[in-house]
């Protein structure tokens, strides 16, 4: 279960204000990445809503719902976004680092460290630590990592409304066979990523 442990590790090294950085969507056919960056105020956090905390794929849809709900009176979370477009221009790992650097740049405050799911570092305007497995093993990460999937889920439910057929409200734009049908019987769509393989072939 993720703790405080590599915050306390960073307040030792006389950091001040550390952010926990995740994203949701770097797979899917469609839609966009989306990434968040959340500061948690220790003293602000209920025990019971820290231990609830975890890595978003291990939750389900309210539970989510719920936590970031909860959070929102002892965290500052910051949302960032890389569209379809950026994702077919730079590539989805670059778009990813992207929308990571504007979840940081969406914080009230600056942080002085950033700790980051993976392993690899987006180019941010503060020291980075990344950890591999870190929405399991930082509550930072865990809150950011919660926030970012339901941000995500939501747009992708908005934009399944628009584009019915593809069950986006349900597959959050993931490669499922019922995705996969919709393609075949209604073609792609605008919100689909041109540059993943599975959607190219459609594109000839």
């Amino acid at each position: 279960m993720p703790d405080f442990a590599l915050e306390d590790l960073a307040l030792g090294d006389g950091v001040g204000l550390v952010a926990g950085i995740d994203e949701a969507g770097r797979g899917p056919w469609a839609g966009p990445v989306v990434a968040a960056a959340a500061v948690l105020e220790r003293t602000a956090l209920p025990n019971d809503l820290a231990r609830g905390l975890d890595d978003s794929k291990k939750l389900n849809k309210s539970r989510r719902e719920e936590l970031l709900v909860a959070l929102g009176p002892c965290a500052a979370i910051g949302i960032g976004r890389a569209s379809v477009e950026e994702i077919d221009s730079l590539n989805i790992l670059a778009a990813t680092m992207l929308a990571m650097r504007r979840a940081l740049d969406a914080l009230p405050l600056p942080p002085d460290l950033a700790l980051v799911d993976g392993n690899r570092a987006p180019d941010l305007p503060c020291p980075v630590r990344t950890v591999v497995g870190g929405d399991g093993k930082s509550l930072s990460i865990a809150a950011a990592s919660i926030a970012a999937k339901v941000v995500r889920d939501g747009e992708m439910a908005a934009l399944a409304a628009e584009c019915p057929g593809y069950g986006w409200e349900r597959n959050a734009g993931y490669g499922t066979a019922e995705h996969k049908c919709a393609i075949e019987a209604l073609g792609i769509t605008k919100y689909h990523r041109r540059s993943f393989k599975p959607i190219a072939r459609y594109c000839r």
